[in-house]
C-alpha cells in the first residue's frame, strides 16, 4: 500500500483540500495516511464497497475498547447510546424505533415553516456587507429542528454552544480543553433533556420527543438514555451537516455564476452536496479478516473513509472539480451509505431546497466580498464566515 503525509491542520489543506485527495487517489483505492496512521479509502468504489461490506462496522470489538477516563463518561455515555455508534442487532433496533417517530411525512410538513424563517431572516438582511453564515445558514437548522424537537426555540444558542463542544471531539489534534469542553457539554445537555422528557411524558404536545417517547415495536421503547442519544445526534448532526452545506452551496454557486430556483433546486442541491459536503470522513472498523484493495484487515483495524475524495473520483464525474448542475444524477457519498445512511438526510435536503431558491430570489444581486475562509475542523469541512452583500 502506497503511503501519503499531509497535516489535516495545514492551512493549504483547510482551504482546499481537494488536490490531495487526488494526490492520494492517484496512487491507489486504498492508501496510508500517515497522519491519522490508518489506511484510507480514497475512490468512489472503494468507500461505496466499505459502507456496504458487513465486516466492517462503527462499534468498536468490546475486547479492544479502550478504558474511558472518568472525566469523559458523560461525553461517552451519550455516545454508547447513540444510533451512530451502533451495529445490528440494536442499530436494527434503534433505528427501526427512530424512523417511527421521524417520518418522511413530519419532515415534508416542515417546508412552510422553513420558507416563513427563510423570508423572515432575509427582511432583516443588511444591504452592506454581512455573514451569511451568522445571519441565515446557521440560525435556519438549529431553529427548524429546535422546532421539530420541541424545545423553546430560545433555547437555540445554548443548544448551539452545546453542540459546539460535542461535536469538536471528532476533529482532528483535540486537546484536553477540547475533551473537557465535551464532556461538560453532554453532561449539561443530557441533564436538560432528561428533564425535558419527563415533562413531554407528562404533557404530550406533536413533537418529535413525544413521539419519540411514543414510538413503539412490538412492546419495545427507547429508553430513557437512548432518548437522549437520539434527540443529542438530531441536534449535533443535523446541525452541524446543514450549516456547513447551505454556506458552502451558496460559496459554489456564487463563485460558478449560478443561481438557484424552486425548479432546479434539486439537481443543484445534489451538485452542492457532491462538490463541497461538510463530512470529509468516516471511519470504521474491521469485524474479522478482511482483503480489500490489496490491504489485509485484521479485528479492531481502523479505516478511514475518505467521502469527499469518493466525490471528486473522475472515473465517475468527468472534470470533478467544476461545480456542474447539470451533471447526470450519480449516487455520491456525503449522507454515507448501508446500515448508517444519514437519517436527516430528507431534512437536510428539505432545508436547502427551499431555502436556497428563497435567498437568491430576494437578494438577486448577492455577491462574495471577502474570501471565504474555512475552518480548521477536519474531518469536517464548513466555512468560519461568508462576507457577502447585496
Amino acid at each position: 500500500m502506497q503511503r501519503i503525509a499531509q497535516d489535516p491542520g495545514d492551512p493549504g489543506f483547510v482551504q482546499n483540500p481537494y488536490p490531495h485527495y487526488h494526490a492520494m487517489r492517484r496512487l491507489g483505492d486504498m492508501i496510508w495516511w500517515d497522519e491519522f496512521a490508518m489506511p484510507c479509502a480514497v475512490s468512489h468504489r472503494a468507500v461505496q464497497a466499505l459502507l456496504r461490506d458487513r465486516r466492517f462496522g462503527r462499534e468498536i470489538p468490546a475486547e479492544m475498547a479502550p478504558a474511558i477516563p472518568a472525566r469523559l463518561r458523560p461525553f461517552y455515555k451519550v455516545e454508547a447510546h447513540s444510533l451512530l455508534e451502533a451495529e445490528p442487532p440494536r442499530h436494527t433496533r434503534l433505528r427501526g424505533l427512530v424512523l417511527r417517530a421521524f417520518t418522511s411525512r413530519r419532515i415534508a410538513a416542515l417546508g412552510p415553516e422553513i420558507a416563513a424563517l427563510a423570508h423572515a431572516l432575509l427582511r432583516d438582511a443588511h444591504t452592506g456587507p454581512f455573514d451569511l453564515l451568522e445571519h441565515f445558514c446557521t440560525p435556519i437548522p438549529v431553529r427548524i429542528i429546535a422546532r421539530l424537537l420541541g424545545v423553546p426555540e430560545a433555547m437555540a444558542p445554548q443548544l448551539l454552544a452545546w453542540s459546539h463542544a460535542m461535536v469538536a471531539m471528532y476533529q482532528a489534534g483535540r486537546t484536553r480543553a477540547v475533551e473537557d469542553a465535551a464532556a461538560a457539554a453532554a453532561d449539561e445537555f443530557s441533564a436538560f433533556l432528561a428533564d425535558y422528557i419527563e415533562t413531554r411524558r407528562a404533557d404530550p404536545r406533536d413533537d418529535l420527543i413525544t413521539h419519540l417517547i411514543a414510538a413503539e415495536t412490538d412492546g419495545d421503547r427507547l429508553n430513557r438514555d437512548e432518548l437522549i442519544a437520539t434527540c443529542i445526534l438530531i441536534l449535533n448532526a443535523g446541525h452541524e451537516a446543514t450549516v456547513h452545506s447551505l454556506a458552502n452551496g451558496v460559496k459554489s454557486l456564487l463563485q460558478a455564476g449560478t443561481t438557484i430556483t424552486p425548479d432546479t433546486a434539486e439537481p443543484i442541491c445534489e451538485e452542492i452536496l457532491r462538490f463541497d459536503p461538510p463530512l470529509h470522513m468516516f471511519t470504521r472498523h474491521a469485524y474479522e479478516e478482511a482483503e480489500l484493495f490489496g490491504h489485509t484487515f485484521r479485528r479492531g483495524d481502523q479505516v478511514a473513509l475518505l467521502l469527499a475524495a469518493a466525490n471528486r473520483d473522475p472515473a465517475i464525474w468527468p472534470d470533478p472539480d467544476r461545480f456542474d448542475p447539470g451533471r447526470a444524477p450519480v449516487t455520491h457519498h456525503t449522507f454515507g451509505g448501508g446500515l448508517h445512511f444519514c437519517v436527516g438526510a430528507p431534512l437536510a435536503r428539505l432545508e436547502m431546497r427551499v431555502a436556497l431558491p428563497i435567498l437568491f430570489d430576494a437578494l438577486p444581486g448577492l455577491r462574495i466580498v471577502a474570501p471565504p475562509v474555512y475552518a480548521d475542523s477536519y474531518h469536517f469541512h464548513g466555512l468560519t464566515r461568508l462576507m457577502v452583500s447585496a
